[in-house]
């Protein structure tokens, strides 16, 4: 049976947010982030890196090539922004960093930053990524020329993909190699989207499918650079790493280094869903479950060590020592996004939102100037120090490798393609975010509305608007956190369990200008337990409340916050804070913590010490690190 993708995520140009949550995070995001990471970049020399001769010391120290892609995913972010929310000195830069990057490209119609000399063009694949930073780039270009309609980035990236399309591939001559960073895969499936051009679908097909195949293309390609003296670094410690060590088709877990993983997950879920493949399709599933099943942090975050920025192996999630970088989580998000709009489970978008409300957010600051790129589950600060900025215990104003900076920027500038896909005859809601949107459902011009204070509050209001009266399927997602869920239709309850598919309730009925729906999810405080196997949590609990995690900093709860125990029996209680990190829902509660008086000079005493009862504040995962640097745990003892 053939693959058919089911739903197409309604554009992010048709979609209005218009949210007490996002709208404040988009308005940071386009003054102060985009702005922000434009002028670092612009400090670092990233823009106009793709003018230099990599070669040429003459010129001086060119800008480190693990920079590329920086710059597409940084014109991909104010593309989105440009589209919904206009803004002349963004165009402005937009533009005029497109066309410094336009004056890098060669005549056949290479690009990338910090240019190869000829004879060294695609001879190390797995480290200088070169495919990589074309990815980016043309996702960059495509969502450039959908919000702003020039074509001059579009058109120099057609040029670079065709130059792509003339060397790779399974033909004799051609090179049957790939990029040691996957992410030309699911570019080029946005590509074929935008152009029609099925050679970039086939290019995209033949990357996933070519990698990890015998014999092993890098093992080749490094044992070749030596013979011709091309620099090698030498940083790859395995293949699993480069996601190489065997074809995805073969693969049975998520391994290796997680953003990698991850963009390719998502680039093989593109060509399943465009060319009907079945098998990568059961392959996408077998390694979504390795992914969310056994190997993902409560927060949505992925990659569970820094040493490869990797996974290890299942229910291995070190707190402490997590890594689950920003791109991974994002990453995730992509991944989970695609499969959605194959399958219309809500499963994924269950996932999509865990990481979108936690794992994601907190990788940038409330002001938007600073930024994770690891996301730990536990923080000492003391036994921080020292550690490389990715890793650090607070956010960092940039990093050495900045890639994690213009991938969020990116992520919400375009957050209104999450909120809602269509199929011929249905209309999904898979986020619940104020605004409205314009699609086209049963042929008929819908406009549907939503008001409502999520996260913080379960009450959803909905209005449909067709142009006229029209039957289609209205289906909205029901959260897997949510239990006694209630639905209304114009005032009339809704029984969910006859109408409830795969996670949404399914509303089929002929929609009449105005008719509303209200949905309400109620969110009590919740304790999440861990698996067993998670030796890290084994006798902890996590506090979640609707989609939101939650966490203990210092400044609320004072130091050694491990010695924190939170009885069963303890009542958890939420209240809105808005002057609070920008308004937020806390939790509040009793708990245990030892008396440390007594102890004088001693380090272990065989007398159980007495106990006293403090209050406990928690505040979201995500705006945790806003205000003083302290301790912060998510795994709270319990019994």
């Amino acid at each position: 049976m053939k693959v058919e993708r089911k739903l197409s995520p309604v554009c992010w140009k048709n979609v209005k947010v218009v949210d007490h949550f996002w709208t404040l995070r988009r308005e940071t995001n386009r003054t102060a982030t985009l702005p922000h990471e434009y002028e670092l970049n612009k400090k670092s020399g990233v823009i106009t890196a793709y003018q230099w001769d990599w070669w040429d010391p003459a010129r001086g120290k060119a800008p480190w090539r693990i920079w590329v892609g920086d710059i597409g995913k940084w014109v991909e972010a104010v593309s989105y922004t440009l589209a919904t929310d206009p803004d002349p000195t963004l165009a402005d830069l937009a533009a005029s960093v497109v066309r410094e990057v336009l004056k890098g490209q060669k005549e056949d119609g290479y690009l990338y930053s910090n240019p190869l000399p000829r004879q060294w063009r695609w001879t190390n694949l797995q480290e200088y990524h070169e495919l990589y930073d074309v990815g980016h780039a043309i996702e960059g270009a495509v969502a450039y020329y959908e919000a702003t309609g020039r074509r001059d980035f579009l058109d120099a990236m057609c040029r670079c993909a065709d130059l792509l399309d003339a060397n790779f591939g399974p033909e004799e001559g051609k090179i049957r190699g790939y990029d040691g960073h996957p992410e030309i895969e699911l570019a080029l499936v946005k590509l074929y989207r935008a152009t029609g051009n099925k050679r970039y679908l086939n290019l995209a097909k033949f990357y996933v499918d070519e990698r990890g195949r015998e014999p092993n293309y890098f093992a080749r390609e490094k044992e070749e650079a030596k013979k011709r003296g091309i620099p090698l670094m030498g940083w790859m410690d395995t293949y699993e790493y480069v996601q190489a060590h065997k074809p995805l088709r073969e693969q049975q877990d998520a391994v290796g280094h997680a953003v990698r993983a991850l963009y390719l997950y998502s680039g093989a879920a593109d060509v399943a869903a465009e060319t009907g493949d079945t098998e990568l399709l059961a392959t996408c599933r077998r390694l979504w479950r390795s992914l969310t099943r056994r190997r993902m942090y409560v927060i949505g975050g992925v990659g569970s060590t820094a040493r490869g920025e990797a996974f290890t192996f299942d229910y291995d999630l070190p707190n402490e020592t997590a890594y689950a970088e920003t791109c991974a989580n994002i990453a995730l998000v992509f991944f989970a996004h695609r499969m959605l709009q194959i399958e219309a489970d809500s499963e994924y978008a269950d996932v999509m939102e865990r990481a979108l409300y936690n794992g994601v957010l907190s990788g940038v600051s409330l002001d938007g100037k600073r930024f994770f790129y690891a996301n730990h589950l536990t923080v000492y600060p003391q036994a921080a120090k020292g550690a490389h900025d990715h890793v650090a215990a607070s956010r960092q104003d940039w990093f050495g490798c900045a890639c994690c900076p213009p991938n969020i920027a990116r992520l919400i500038a375009s957050i209104g393609q999450y909120v809602y896909s269509t199929s011929k005859d249905e209309l999904y809601v898979h986020l619940y975010v104020g605004g409205s949107a314009e699609c086209s459902v049963a042929g008929e011009k819908v406009v549907i509305r939503q008001e409502t204070q999520y996260p913080w509050d379960g009450l959803v209001k909905l209005t449909v608007e067709p142009e006229a009266p029209s039957r289609f399927a209205l289906a909205l997602r029901i959260p897997g956190w949510c239990r006694g869920a209630k639905l209304e239709v114009n005032g009339k309850a809704v029984g969910l369990r006859g109408v409830t598919r795969k996670g949404y309730a399914v509303l089929r009925r002929v929609w009449e200008r105005g008719d509303r729906i209200e949905l309400v999810l109620p969110m009590p405080v919740e304790r999440i337990e861990a698996h067993p196997a998670v030796r890290m949590d084994c006798g902890k609990v996590a506090l979640q409340r609707g989609p939101i995690v939650y966490c203990l900093e210092e400044l609320d709860n004072g130091p050694h916050l491990a010695d924190i125990f939170l009885p069963r029996s303890s009542k958890l209680t939420a209240e809105y804070r808005p002057k609070l990190l920008g308004g937020v829902v806390v939790i509040r509660g009793k708990a245990k913590r030892r008396e440390t008086t007594g102890w004088r000079d001693r380090l272990y005493s065989p007398e159980r010490t007495k106990t006293r009862t403090v209050d406990i504040l928690a505040v979201p995962y995500c705006v945790w690190a806003n205000r003083k640097p302290g301790e912060m745990i998510v795994w709270i003892r319990g019994d």
